[in-house]
């Protein structure tokens, strides 16, 4: 057999692969397309039996009566995911799913919970204060009175998706030099639908939405002149639209694996969708996050059998390991509602982008001092956003950290991080006092 021939069937051979492959990958996804569109029809039903009221969703077109200013806050996402058996239910109910207005009504005050979410105290406890303001985690520097703490001193941490504050206690506030604790304050909060805040049914949970309850929670009450902004994943559009909202008062803004990703006014959030949850079948990471992000009746069910039984399960690993309590990491990932989780995915990842050049063009313009931090083994979000960052601002740092991946980037490596989160920090008060 000559080595040309070899070569060939070797060639071959990985078309026949490839090609079973995507034959897999085209069944498997049929079949969820399927199964989404059979539990949306099941879901109505059983919402309209136990609530009295039909569940909306967002499996039909969207609504011509949406607003100019909705259609900007709105994700293309919801409506643009293709499925091929979307018209089953549209037969079943013989009218649209979906229609914007309805659903204001619908939840405005009346539902806070709904029968397929957690109802335990730990996961309802953001409605004994009215659900006004997010929950945050403020740890006080210990030598300076809140009258003296200086304008380079306040610090709010942002974390990512199916996280909470402890993202960033259990990590930078427990790994702060004895100077830093001394003169810093730190606010770590648990973002709009995670962790302990507010899940209300009828927030959208647009970057808007995610302002307007950071203003209330942190900047307002706290009257901070200045700060900086440290984000991970998702909690850096967040604190990009923050940043870009106070950038006079903004020090400086650490983005650590930033989920920030950019499309024009006019083009469809749908692909930002395909990059971030790509319909693949392996890694197992990779197929479990194709399906919360494209099949929301799917992931409305995996969420009732994960988060709506969160104590059992977290019970079972407590009796399997023989610990006495779960891990932080383990616990926030079941604090959160399908609806909050859903809208956060799509509307600010997907949904923002078509903001995020807008605001970094404004933190140039300002020179703000931007850290851009990211593992080069992250299978989450691509190290080309953070490329893409520093591209169109060139003044900001990059750190391409090697065998970091999406939460090893900071876990693996807590005292690293924070010290150079803390020389970061005392840079820019360096070149304000050079000034």
């Amino acid at each position: 057999m000559t080595v040309s021939h070899t070569m060939s069937v070797e060639k071959l051979a990985r078309k026949f692969r490839e090609f079973l492959k995507n034959a897999l990958t085209f069944i498997v996804f049929l079949l969820l397309d399927f199964l989404d569109a059979i539990l949306c029809v099941v879901y109505k039903c059983l919402d309209k039996f136990l609530e009295g009221k039909s569940s909306p969703c967002h499996c039909g077109n969207k609504d011509s009566s949406i607003t100019d200013e909705e259609h900007d806050v709105l994700s293309d996402s919801f409506f643009g995911r293709s499925n091929v058996f979307r018209k089953f239910g549209s037969f079943v109910f013989r009218r649209k799913w979906r229609n914007h207005k309805t659903d204001e009504k619908l939840y405005d005050g009346e539902v806070k919970n709904k029968w397929s979410d957690c109802s335990c105290e730990t996961c309802l406890s953001w409605l004994k204060d009215g659900g006004e303001r997010l929950h945050v985690v403020v740890k006080d520097p210990s030598e300076v009175s809140s009258d003296q703490i200086g304008d380079d001193q306040n610090v709010i941490f942002i974390h990512g998706f199916l996280c909470s504050s402890s993202f960033w206690t259990e990590t930078v506030f427990k790994n702060l030099s004895e100077t830093a604790n001394r003169t810093y304050r730190l606010f770590a909060i648990d973002v709009l639908g995670l962790g302990k805040s507010p899940k209300p049914l009828d927030c959208q949970y647009t970057l808007k939405d995610h302002l307007e309850m950071i203003d209330k929670s942190v900047i307002n009450p706290y009257e901070l002149k200045s700060f900086h902004l440290v984000a991970h994943s998702m909690g850096c559009p967040i604190a990009l639209a923050l940043a870009a909202k106070y950038s006079k008062s903004v020090k400086s803004l650490t983005l650590v694996a930033p989920a920030i990703f950019s499309c024009g006014k006019d083009e469809s959030s749908v692909e930002i969708l395909k990059v971030i949850a790509k319909k693949k079948l392996w890694p197992a990471e990779s197929f479990q996050r194709s399906v919360m992000a494209w099949y929301e009746h799917i992931g409305r069910s995996v969420c009732f059998l994960v988060c709506r039984h969160h104590r059992t399960w977290e019970r079972l690993i407590m009796r399997h390991t023989k610990q006495s309590d779960v891990s932080f990491a383990v616990k926030d990932m079941t604090k959160h509602t399908h609806h909050s989780s859903w809208h956060n995915v799509h509307n600010v990842i997907c949904g923002g982008a078509k903001f995020m050049d807008g605001y970094l063009e404004i933190l140039k313009n300002a020179g703000v001092k931007i850290n851009i931090v990211h593992g080069d083994r992250d299978n989450t979000i691509p190290t080309e956003c953070s490329y893409d960052i520093k591209r169109k601002v060139g003044h900001a740092e990059l750190s391409i950290i090697r065998n970091g991946t999406h939460s090893s980037v900071i876990f693996r490596r807590k005292k690293e991080f924070t010290q150079n989160l803390e020389t970061f920090w005392a840079s820019t008060a360096e070149e304000k006092s050079s000034i």
